[in-house]
């Protein structure tokens, strides 16, 4: 199923922890990916087909600044970013060299591209956030990548934070980090988390009205029928 405007409308209005939810009752649990967290707070909710880039450790002969001008480089994979997309990059969980500085981010939003999602870390910290592209890493380090890694490839099935991400699997982003969506899975996921969100709202008001938690939460018989009784 394609990500279309009105799926992407739906998932804004779903959190990421519901998504961890809804499949790990599909039998997913690995589905969120590890380090990547928000570069500054309030950063909103984003969702966006995965664009994928893929990192290796650096060797000395590869690992150049030369290699930044290969036709094989980050500069180009950004070129070849399409809007809306989310960029997922495997830096191998890396944190003393950073993957992108401000130049490559400002040319990322300039180019539309909806966030930055990696399990590495980012560099020149204060200008990234000037370009207003939302970030989700592992921190900031003062060293380019080629410090500890080289630029292999893009739009490759890669691992992020210990997930398996393909390209044009769905990301969705919030406070609580990057949970991957797979295509496959996409409608699926539409029809059952906003029932999964409204239903959790529904808890909520009887939370504030003071019942307790046992067969409220999960609900028993009971609690289902005032719950389906709710919605007429």
């Amino acid at each position: 199923m394609a990500l279309s405007a009105e799926a992407i409308a739906i998932l804004k209005t779903v959190s990421t922890a519901t998504l961890t939810t809804v499949l790990l009752k599909k039998g997913l649990r690995n589905v969120w990916i590890r380090g990547a967290v928000p570069l500054k707070p309030g950063q909103p909710r984003i969702v966006g087909p995965a664009f994928t880039l893929r990192f290796v450790p650096a060797r000395e002969d590869l690992a150049t600044p030369a290699s930044w001008a290969s036709p094989i480089s980050t500069r180009a994979a950004i070129e070849a970013m399409p809007e809306g997309c989310v960029a997922v990059v495997d830096a191998m969980g890396v944190t003393d060299a950073g993957i992108f500085g401000d130049i490559l981010c400002a040319r990322m939003q300039k180019r539309g591209v909806a966030a930055l999602v990696t399990d590495g870390v980012v560099r020149d910290l204060a200008g990234v956030l000037d370009t207003n592209l939302p970030v989700w890493c592992r921190g900031v380090a003062a060293p380019p990548s080629v410090a500890g890694l080289i630029f292999v490839a893009w739009q490759q099935p890669i691992g992020c934070g210990g997930v398996a991400v393909f390209p044009d699997d769905i990301i969705v982003v919030d406070q609580d980090g990057a949970v991957l969506i797979p295509a496959d899975l996409l409608e699926v996921v539409l029809a059952e988390a906003p029932e999964q969100e409204r239903m959790e709202a529904w808890i909520m008001t009887r939370i504030d009205e003071g019942v307790p938690l046992p067969g409220l939460y999960p609900m028993n018989a009971e609690t289902k029928a005032l719950y389906e009784a709710s919605k007429k």
